[in-house]
């Protein structure tokens, strides 16, 4: 049989563990954690983490796909006038 100071305190170490699983995950889950999450994904799509310097390879292609959805408008707009 187990006896019973050895199971509180198996019980209070299994206490500790949940409620740090439960802090890591409102941390993971907090509004700010996460929008800072996806600006630092942004941010390294646009600019190389490594060397600070811009990717202008990506950058062209947003502009590329900005640009050519702006004249795709354009033009529907000036065929259905």
């Amino acid at each position: 049989m187990t006896d019973p100071s050895s199971l509180e305190r198996e019980i209070e170490e299994t206490r500790e563990r949940l409620a740090s699983t439960i802090d890591q995950l409102m941390h993971r889950a907090s509004p700010k954690t996460i929008v800072a999450r996806e600006v630092a994904d942004v941010r390294a799509f646009f600019v190389d983490p490594v060397t600070g310097e811009p990717r202008t390879d990506n950058i062209l292609k947003v502009v590329g796909g900005v640009v050519g959805t702006i004249a795709v408008f354009a033009l529907l707009r000036r065929i259905t006038r």
